[in-house]
């Protein structure tokens, strides 16, 4: 199946209403003659739109945010989105072009290409997101012999992201007690992947995906070295620690003279920016130290809809 056997307006119907999101996490910032060919294979298929990258030099990693249209069969099942191979072929680009053993940063990961998560937009619904992160799965860890690992809806049982992280030893730094380098994790995974084989190539290392609705990353500022307090202002903050329901935080170093509170907003409409930017700041205040405005490393869903239309409609 490809978007040359499909109609004219069924197309144009599909490519404004049927939308999804993937946000595409590799660990690397730092070296640009790395991330070019990735770039490029992203825009092999001019049906898939790169929206957004950020990137943060010091965690050494970066986030790219793509858009496509989703195709459905006569009984509505889904059956083709220009993403499935623009998503493949970047993470062929990232494993030929990052070797994880040279890597470290201040961001923990487990993989040259660490979380590949998928988001509905639009009128399209969370078990095509499903569907599609499934697909990737399949092909990474075939075709690359990975370890992959399903989370959310993607995962039969909606497994969360850092139940595996945890029991992977995501979170866990193994250089100064504040970095991540190279592969320090058994070359045998712990946990039975959903694709791909069980021994690792240090190289490549693991990877995520998942499906869920919109998860917002929001990063906030400490203004202190203390990165015993930041740890203890994230977990304070975290529905893990009894904190913000719904809220995932880490503590981490940041710079030369700061750390920060790396938050995850898995129902940003339930427990949003602000809430979490007040409880950081109370807390911060109670170790004496300051903050500084929080920051999204991503666009809204809104904005990310409105520059992929108005880019489908420039190439038009």
């Amino acid at each position: 199946m490809d978007s040359n056997s499909i109609s004219k307006d069924k197309k144009k119907n599909v490519m404004q209403s049927m939308l999804l999101c993937c946000k595409l996490y590799i660990s690397e910032s730092r070296n640009k003659e790395a991330l070019e060919p990735i770039e490029r294979a992203a825009k092999l298929d001019p049906e898939t739109v790169i929206i957004n990258k950020f990137q943060d030099r010091d965690y050494n990693r970066v986030n790219y945010t793509l858009v496509s249209y989703v195709i459905h069969d006569s009984t509505g099942c889904p059956i083709y989105s220009p993403l499935h191979q623009t998503v493949v072929s970047m993470v062929a680009a990232a494993y030929d072009a990052i070797n994880l053993e040279q890597h470290s940063g201040a961001h923990p990961r487990l993989g040259v290409v660490d979380d590949i998560l998928i988001h509905p937009l639009a009128r399209a619904s969370l078990d095509e997101a499903a569907w599609l992160a499934k697909k990737v799965a399949a092909d990474i860890g075939n075709r690359f012999q990975v370890p992959v690992y399903l989370y959310a809806a993607a995962h039969p049982m909606g497994k969360a992201l850092d139940t595996i992280r945890r029991e992977l030893g995501y979170y866990r730094p193994n250089f100064r007690g504040i970095q991540w380098a190279g592969w320090a994790q058994p070359e045998h995974v712990p946990v039975k992947p959903d694709e791909g084989p069980e021994v690792v190539s240090r190289a490549r290392g693991v990877v995520m995906i998942g499906a869920h609705q919109w998860v917002a990353m929001y990063n906030i500022p400490i203004m202190s070295t203390d990165l015993s307090a930041a740890r203890r202002i994230a977990q304070r903050v975290s529905a893990r620690g009894g904190g913000l329901p719904t809220v995932q935080t880490l503590g981490l170093f940041h710079g030369e003279d700061s750390t920060e509170i790396a938050c995850i907003l898995l129902e940003p409409n339930q427990i949003g920016a602000d809430r979490v930017q007040n409880h950081v700041e109370t807390l911060a205040s109670q170790e004496g130290l300051d903050t500084e405005k929080g920051y999204f490393t991503d666009l809204s869903p809104e904005m990310i809809i409105e520059r992929y239309m108005k880019l489908i409609s420039n190439s038009a």
